[in-house]
């Protein structure tokens, strides 16, 4: 059973969305449809894409309170020499 749902979203969005779909012969409601089919059930742990999954381990080191404090300290001596 299909029902109908009303969006409002910014012009350019939505025809940037209707040219992404256009190139890929889909209407717009099957681009959102396909979209929308990817978010997980309440149930289900979040799956993460594998460029997603590289980025976490980006953050594997911060769980170490000496490097965490080592990075903010990296951040706020560029900041400084940045805005000095």
């Amino acid at each position: 059973m299909q029902s109908e749902l009303t969006l409002h979203l910014d012009a350019e969005l939505i025809a940037k969305v209707e040219r992404w779909a256009e190139a890929r012969n889909l209407t717009l409601s099957d681009a959102i449809a396909t979209l929308l089919k990817q978010l997980p059930d309440q149930d289900q742990p979040l799956k993460l894409t594998p460029w997603t999954q590289q980025l976490v381990g980006v953050l594997a080191n911060v769980e170490d309170p000496n490097r965490e404090n080592a990075l903010q300290e990296e951040y706020v001596d560029y900041l400084e020499d940045k805005y000095q």
